[in-house]
């Protein structure tokens, strides 16, 4: 809990550093360095520090992501963080992701991910170098839509070297949407860069799409999506950091409450949405 309500940050890598390019790193530290005080001495998560640390930010449910994106990032295997999450998997949950290029079958590959307890599928265009309407991901999707958990797809610019930002643009989603009518769809991201609007756009106009807060500073927000109504698009967010990329998350947290337009929808964004679509049950405060 964070000033008496629940709060869910579905969006935090906590990768083994040396399995990173060094691209990632510098990332990272351009928020701080305080992130280290959860790993050890080789680059690994320490689980108990981690966990620690996320009930000091007041997080009631972490959603890690694991990442096969070799030439932009690096390897960041779901066992990786599955190993973290052992620690309180009331608390700490993983996200499955599939790189086409990397994993056959892909929907083979995802209910392996999902076996392992994974809420839910990230794929990431943008460092993968793939569209998110490429047929060859439809069996991941109707693997997620079958056993009825979302998928997320980055939806934002990246500056890491080996980036394709062309397939960031919503755009891709039109055809997954329409051949997928019960598949929930999270925009990490919210359209950073060039698609703001567009991601507003699919987010007021479809009940399957949300707009995922991570890398967004909330100092920003009203300005980013400055065409749409805000007392509804709010409702349509799910908070998230893209954890180390952020200052804190406890101050992020207070920074987003601050500018929803009543405590109702605060609650909706801080967790409420995220307990929905990812189906979670907010158990894991100490």
């Amino acid at each position: 809990m964070l000033d008496g309500l629940p709060l869910a940050d579905v969006h935090l890598h906590a990768a083994r550093l040396p399995t990173l390019k060094l691209a990632w790193h510098d990332w990272a530290q351009g928020f701080g360095d305080t992130y280290r005080s959860v790993y050890d001495e080789s680059g690994t998560v320490i689980p108990a520090a981690f966990d620690a640390y996320l009930a000091a930010e007041g997080v009631d449910v972490a959603l890690l992501f694991s990442e096969y994106s070799p030439k932009a990032t690096g390897i960041q295997a779901i066992e990786d963080m599955t190993a973290v999450a052992a620690v309180n998997p009331d608390r700490i949950k993983v996200v499955a992701n599939v790189n086409p290029h990397l994993h056959y079958p892909v929907d083979e590959e995802v209910r392996r991910q999902l076996d392992l307890g994974a809420v839910a599928l990230k794929i990431h265009p943008v460092h993968a170098g793939f569209a998110a309407n490429d047929r060859a991901m439809y069996p991941a999707y109707e693997a997620c839509q079958a056993a009825g958990v979302p998928l997320v797809v980055h939806c934002g610019t990246s500056t890491f070297p080996g980036s394709s930002n062309k397939f960031a643009d919503p755009v891709y989603l039109d055809d997954v949407l329409r051949d997928f009518r019960r598949l929930n769809v999270v925009l990490a991201h919210g359209g950073r860069g060039w698609w703001y609007d567009a991601a507003a756009f699919m987010a007021l106009s479809n009940e399957r799409v949300w707009i995922e807060l991570s890398g967004l500073p909330p100092s920003r927000l009203r300005e980013y999506y400055a065409r749409h109504s805000w007392a509804r698009l709010t409702r349509r967010m799910i908070f998230a950091t893209d954890w180390p990329g952020v200052p804190g998350i406890a101050a992020n947290a207070r920074a987003v409450r601050a500018l929803c337009p009543d405590e109702a929808t605060a609650a909706l964004v801080l967790a409420g949405n995220a307990m929905r679509v990812y189906d979670l049950k907010g158990e894991g405060s100490a």
